[in-house]
């Protein structure tokens, strides 16, 4: 069995007054892909949220290739790419700009081809000199996801990517994340969508329900 390179160790995560799971432990190989499900406010967006650093857990432990994120989270952060309910765009810079300012922030060099050529793949030849603010929410969401095409990052936290997106997107996306797997990396999401994959690369994960018969 291959090393897990993430591990979750007895978390516990409050929201408010209200405890949203506790004692939860699970680990993560590479080249594996992670589903978490789960009712509306049984904590999927803040577990996925405190693995990235987002939201300090209320006990437990989050660890990367054996060590706390706490006492590394600078090179942890460089090895994760989170993608959550905000586009975390700048609506007054173009598609091509906010890709290039969130390749700088994680240190990818990246040419202006290869950005060209992930909006190109995500449907948004067409946008590249448009500002963000002009497009519908399903563009506006296929530029940030353009981002998986550009950063190396090897654990990719994606809560409900799916959104907003038709099916032709969702396809796409779909064979992005497959590929991301099958090359080695590791993806953590929430989605109501059907995850098709290898049976050795997907596992579940159920937060305040049991898990189906």
């Amino acid at each position: 069995m291959d090393k897990a390179l993430l591990e979750i160790k007895e978390l516990e995560c409050v929201r408010g007054d209200k405890q949203l799971f506790s004692a939860l432990s699970f680990s993560l190989e590479a080249g594996s892909l992670l589903h978490v499900h789960g009712p509306n406010g049984s904590g999927k967006t803040t577990l996925l949220r405190a693995i990235a650093g987002l939201v300090l857990p209320e006990n437990g432990e989050i660890c990367w290739n054996g060590e706390s994120t706490e006492q590394q989270q600078d090179d942890f952060n460089r090895e994760l790419l989170y993608l959550g309910h905000h586009y975390g765009l700048k609506f007054e810079l173009t598609g091509y700009e906010n890709l290039k300012v969130f390749a700088n922030l994680s240190g990818s060099d990246i040419s202006e081809q290869e950005v060209e050529a992930a909006l190109t793949r995500f449907g948004l030849a067409h946008c590249v000199e448009l500002s963000v603010k002009v497009l519908s929410q399903g563009q506006k969401r296929r530029v940030a996801l353009a981002r998986l095409l550009l950063q190396r990052a090897k654990l990719w936290i994606l809560d409900e990517p799916f959104v907003a997106l038709d099916t032709a997107a969702v396809a796409l996306l779909l064979g992005v994340i497959k590929g991301h797997v099958a090359a080695g990396g590791m993806v953590i999401l929430t989605t109501h969508q059907e995850v098709a994959m290898d049976a050795g690369q997907l596992q579940h994960l159920y937060l305040g329900e049991t898990e189906p018969r």
